[in-house]
């Protein structure tokens, strides 16, 4: 089975009204005038969602929410949940974003139980795993994936909605650093084959992003590796031109 592959752009906490409107439109028109070789997904802050969903009506680019509560509802001020994400018109949500990890101290039983309310929602989890610079110099990466991947994979091992993978080498977000085409292949082979252990089917059909610092200049040579389907793109996404470039890059 060919995987079809997947852009997402994580605006994180950036952009006001009047650039995410800009920005979609200029998304939207070059695309409708070249179509995208892969599926693009955009995760807006919150209160940016209505505006990006609105804007994108009727084209072929999703929106995703950046984080989700593992409750449906409930008394937990400041926090989504999936039925709120969904109904504002979210297809995706990212689950264990290394920011999340880092700056909220979520678990891997945590993001297990958001890849959970994910799926009772309708909504395709976009699953992050990484490893931070200590844990690749000391020689733990692939421990520390297998143990990410297990965690987050239970609620999906037997659902049959849509669902996606992210490496983010911490070490490369927001550093400058990339890993190598090498390097990232490496790790990508690792996970497919540690999915199609875990997930029927999976190995095949499963979407496995790089998610550490893709720009116009290193996608080519990160997409061409075999087990490379696209990207988690930070801070190039922010621009429409960066991130179109790395959508080319992409099919």
């Amino acid at each position: 089975m060919s995987r079809h592959p997947l852009v997402a752009a994580n605006w994180k906490m950036n952009h006001l009204r009047a650039d995410a409107v800009d920005c979609c439109r200029a998304l939207k028109q070059a695309l409708a005038e070249r179509p995208a070789p892969a599926r693009v997904a955009i995760f807006p802050s919150f209160p940016l969602i209505p505006v990006v969903a609105a804007e994108l009506a009727g084209s072929e680019l999703a929106v995703g929410g950046q984080d989700l509560h593992p409750d449906d509802k409930g008394a937990h001020t400041g926090d989504v949940s999936g039925a709120q994400l969904a109904d504002a018109g979210c297809a995706w949500v990212l689950c264990g974003h290394s920011e999340r990890r880092q700056d909220h101290g979520e678990d891997d039983a945590l993001v297990a139980r958001k890849v959970a309310a994910a799926v009772r929602h309708r909504l395709a989890p976009l699953i992050c795993v990484g490893e931070t610079r200590d844990e690749r110099r000391e020689g733990r990466t692939f421990g520390v994936l297998e143990r990410q991947l297990r965690s987050a994979v239970t609620a999906v091992a037997s659902a049959a909605g849509p669902f996606a993978l992210a490496y983010e080498p911490v070490w490369a977000i927001g550093t400058g650093e990339t890993a190598t085409p090498e390097t990232a292949q490496e790790v990508h082979a690792f996970l497919r084959l540690l999915l199609g252990e875990l997930v029927e089917g999976a190995a095949a059909a499963l979407p496995i992003l790089y998610g550490g610092s893709a720009t116009p200049e290193n996608a080519a040579g990160l997409f061409a590796q075999p087990d490379v389907d696209g990207f988690l793109v930070g801070g190039a996404s922010l621009d429409p031109q960066k991130f179109l470039a790395i959508i080319r890059h992409s099919g």
